[in-house]
């Protein structure tokens, strides 16, 4: 008997400092068709209610490593969705 892969995967997705102001929250449950990248994740985020103010490089990490948009995403992954940082 061979496994079917998922066909959606349900992530847990973190938003801080100015990206929580913006949706109003900060946690998202976002579940998205099975093949998914993180890429395919900002998009949907930005489909959300101020998710609009996102902007065009949004830097992410899955599961507390660094991530590109192209890095694939799993069932019950955790993304941080992360603001630029200043400092001084």
């Amino acid at each position: 008997m061979s496994l079917a892969a998922p066909a959606t995967v349900t992530l847990h997705v973190l938003l801080f400092a100015r990206y929580a102001e913006l949706l109003g929250q900060d946690t998202l449950t976002v579940t998205l068709p099975a093949p998914a990248t993180v890429g395919d994740l900002i998009a949907r985020v930005r489909a959300e209610p101020g998710g609009t103010g996102l902007p065009a490089r949004v830097l992410a990490a899955v599961n507390l490593v660094q991530a590109s948009d192209a890095t694939p995403l799993a069932e019950a992954d955790e993304v941080a969705l992360l603001p630029p940082l200043a400092g001084g």
